[in-house]
């Protein structure tokens, strides 16, 4: 059954080339216009990934992560015109998985579809993913993907979930910033590795007792983050 792509975008021209590229690529495509049509597809149509233009009229892309992601972790590529690194860490702390920037090719597009949809399947690199890992007070259930953290769920975004997979999968290693990347997306872009910082703070702030002063998820300065399971 192929894989359904919402692409939202105020620019017709956007949305059927997008569209026409994706359908010749297998995937079954909806579209729509502004962040209100695409609550309403999101609900009805189920996607599995959305491609998500910021700037909309009636509601733009920041409100509709914000949205969004209190009924579904639907996994979210973020198509920006905007160069400011502000608008695209701002959507990363919403819930986006990733961003790619305007003017794009398909073939970059499509390349960061597929990873994602591997990173939203669970067949990333971390084959720890299927057991049940613990560490302090977190219960990382790979089958189930769920998260429990003393005993109470936490609501955590794909991505989220699998950097915390991840470091949990082997408890002490230092992970650079790259290696999360390709771990986690299948890709590992230098662009991107500022990304996971963003990823890390979000994750932090679900999960440790003090985000301030992590516990669980530390930094290793000049390399990346590892996981304590003390």
């Amino acid at each position: 059954m192929p894989k359904t792509i919402l692409v939202v975008d105020d620019k017709a021209s956007v949305r059927m080339l997008v569209r026409e590229y994706l359908t010749e690529q297998g995937f079954r495509v909806v579209v729509a216009a502004d962040g209100r049509e695409a609550l309403y597809a999101a609900r009805h149509e189920k996607p599995d990934l959305i491609l998500l233009d910021i700037m909309m009229p009636e509601m733009d892309g920041y409100e509709f992560i914000s949205a969004h992601r209190r009924e579904a972790d639907t996994p979210i590529i973020l198509l920006t015109a905007r160069l400011e690194e502000t608008d695209k860490v701002l959507g990363l702390e919403l819930g986006a998985d990733d961003y790619i920037t305007k003017p794009f090719g398909m073939r970059e597009l499509l390349a960061r579809i597929r990873a994602v949809l591997r990173r939203a399947e669970g067949a990333g690199a971390a084959s720890g993913r299927s057991g049940v890992l613990r560490g302090g007070d977190i219960v990382l259930d790979g089958g189930a993907r769920r998260v429990e953290v003393g005993g109470q769920p936490v609501e955590l975004t794909p991505t989220e979930f699998d950097l915390l997979a991840v470091l949990m999968t082997t408890t002490g290693r230092a992970f650079s910033r790259a290696e999360l990347l390709e771990a986690t997306q299948g890709v590992a872009v230098e662009t991107m590795e500022r990304a996971i910082n963003v990823h890390i703070s979000n994750l932090r702030a679900k999960i440790e007792p003090d985000p301030s002063h992590p516990r669980y998820v530390e930094t290793v300065f000049g390399i990346g983050y590892r996981f304590n399971g003390d």
